[in-house]
């Protein structure tokens, strides 16, 4: 047995960091020299660098949770709109919620204490720490229901034609939301349990009155796939994990299904080449959310020499660091991916 060396694990120097006036872009650069979820966030902050450096990349962001009502909307539509991103994987509730503020209504700060019976009684609805007024929420999905109705009977979408649309009709009534941003930005958004949201409230109201519209998820599906065969390669940001993490691993499946059942071409893979995880989920209960990107690398979902990080930390700390320390940096997104094809079908 070959003897280890410090050289067989030693991987630099920690650097301790002095308190001085410094940009975020700094701060985070030196991070990467420190330890913990510290290093672990400077060492992610320095991939995506890289990732919005390749021109050959296509980038996806996949957005689990909750994170519009914890006031996170605006950077994610900072990001689409300066296309560091070129495809938004997202919840239902990331992307109706975000509407309620952009509506002109509020979201409250309160007690994670707080009586949940009193707020019953005066139609508060409550996200942890914070609420917002229930009939201000319905008049957001009346808002959808809305739009719904100008959309002809009977009519198929995948998610993204859907939203789309959407983005579209609420760009032209001057309501700043993430998929209006989308919209005009030529991003499509994904959303693959849509109706798992204020999306589906609006959707049921409508369906039981007879105006039923279809979204067909293998269509979105098909969609996605195709934005992965005609990339050269991939990468990707998980804002948590859950169905949007999980939806873009599939794309780099159904890459290599394709290859074999279709082509006859065996052991193919296209995986992500850079990619960065924010979560607060272990990897120890088995579910996605927490699977560590090591465990992709079993799977092709994510090569074996990928620039990759997991960080453990609330989305909420490092979104607005990350984000901040990107416009100070002055580093720009090389060759944004056009997409605009996924809405050939719907474009008039």
């Amino acid at each position: 047995m070959a003897r280890w060396k410090a050289v067989d694990f030693i991987l630099g120097e920690v650097k301790s960091i002095d308190v001085r006036e410094r940009s975020l872009h700094e701060l985070l650069l030196s991070m990467a020299d420190t330890a913990f979820q510290g290093r672990a966030l400077g060492e992610a902050y320095k991939i995506l660098l890289d990732m919005f450096s390749d021109p050959d990349t296509t980038i996806f962001l996949g957005l689990a949770g909750s994170m519009s009502t914890a006031g996170m909307w605006r950077i994610i539509k900072w990001l689409v709109e300066n296309r560091y991103v070129d495809v938004l994987v997202s919840t239902g509730a990331n992307i109706s919620e975000d509407i309620v503020e952009a509506m002109g209504f509020k979201y409250y700060k309160t007690y994670p204490t707080v009586d949940d019976s009193k707020l019953l009684e005066l139609k508060y609805d409550r996200f942890y720490d914070t609420v917002v007024n229930e009939l201000e929420y319905r008049q957001m999905e009346n808002l959808i229901g809305e739009f719904i109705e100008t959309l002809p009977k009977d009519s198929v979408y995948s998610s993204a034609e859907f939203l789309y649309l959407f983005g579209k009709y609420l760009n032209e009534k001057g309501i700043d939301s993430i998929v209006s941003a989308a919209y005009r930005a030529g991003v499509p958004v994904f959303s693959p349990a849509l109706v798992d949201s204020g999306y589906g409230i609006a959707a049921l109201l409508k369906y039981r009155k007879g105006h039923r519209i279809v979204l067909d998820m293998v269509k979105d599906f098909a969609q996605l796939v195709e934005i992965g065969l005609r990339s050269e390669k991939l990468s990707a940001i998980y804002i948590g994990g859950g169905v949007p993490k999980d939806y873009v691993n599939l794309v780099t499946v159904a890459n290599t299904l394709i290859a074999e059942y279709e082509k006859g071409v065996h052991d193919y893979y296209k995986p992500l080449e850079y990619v960065v995880q924010f979560t607060t989920d272990a990897p120890q209960w088995g579910g996605l959310s927490g699977a560590t990107l090591e465990e992709a690398v079993s799977w092709g979902k994510v090569s074996p020499r990928a620039k990759k990080k997991v960080v453990y930390v609330d989305a909420t700390i490092a979104l607005p660091l990350v984000a901040h320390g990107i416009a100070s940096s002055g580093v720009k997104r090389v060759k944004p991916k056009d997409l605009k094809w996924v809405f050939n079908e719907v474009v008039k």
